[in-house]
Formats: structure tokens, sequence, C-alpha cells
């Protein structure tokens, strides 16, 4: 598993593991029932110490996002399709807030730019029938 991870943000190492993590959960990457890398594997591909990737798998197991099979690893728990659904969500809300927020501060009126999302919709097949 290739993550990127970034110390320019100033968000802690163990949560943008979580934060990748559940991304890939969101867009099919990883499937429940799925093994992740062990701790150790993960900390050597990313380079960096092992308890940081304990702590983020600490964390996923705490939002039930994973889950550990004695003697076996760590797996991708059944629950997390809904977890991944409401990121999925959240990343979409995040992208379409910061462009409201854009075109606002342009001066569109809200008509201006839900016509825009309307041509984006119907350019992408996504519209509603």
């Amino acid at each position: 598993m290739h993550l990127k991870l970034t110390t320019a943000d100033g968000v802690p190492i163990y949560l943008q593991i979580a934060d990748r993590i559940k991304r890939a959960i969101a867009v099919g990457k990883l499937k429940p029932e799925g093994p992740l890398p062990s701790v150790r594997q993960l900390a050597l591909d990313l380079t960096i110490n092992p308890n940081t990737v304990a702590r983020a798998y600490l964390e996923l197991e705490h939002q039930g996002v994973i889950y550990k099979r004695q003697g076996q690893g760590t797996f991708v728990s059944p629950q997390a399709v809904e977890a991944g659904r409401k990121e999925r969500a959240k990343i979409v809300a995040a992208l379409l807030e910061k462009a409201i927020v854009e075109a606002a501060a342009l001066g569109m009126p809200p008509s201006e730019i839900a016509a825009i999302y309307g041509q984006l919709m119907h350019r992408y097949g996504l519209e509603r029938p």
C-alpha cells in the first residue's frame, strides 16, 4: 500500500495514515475483510517509527474501521463500507464547500453557482433522472 504523507501541514503522521487508509476504503482500493500491511511492514515502507503506524491502527480500530485477528494480522472491517461512505461524503462536501466559498468571494450569485453545478453534473452524466 502506498500512502503519501507530508509534514508541511502540521497534521500528525498517525492521523494522516488513518485518513489515507479511510480514503482508500472510501474509493474501493481496500475492501472489507481485506488485509492491511503489518505495522512493521508499513513502517518500513514509509520509513517511519512502527509506533506511529501502531497508533494509527489503534485509532482506526477504535473507530471500527479495522480489526485484528490473533496471529493473522489486521483487516478492514465489514462496517468500513459505511465509514467509507461517510468519508467519501466528507471529502466531496469539503471540495464543494471550497468551490462555493471561492465563487461567493468572486461575487457570483447563488443562481449562477447552481447553474455551473448543473452544467458540470450534466457534462459528466450525473444529473438526476
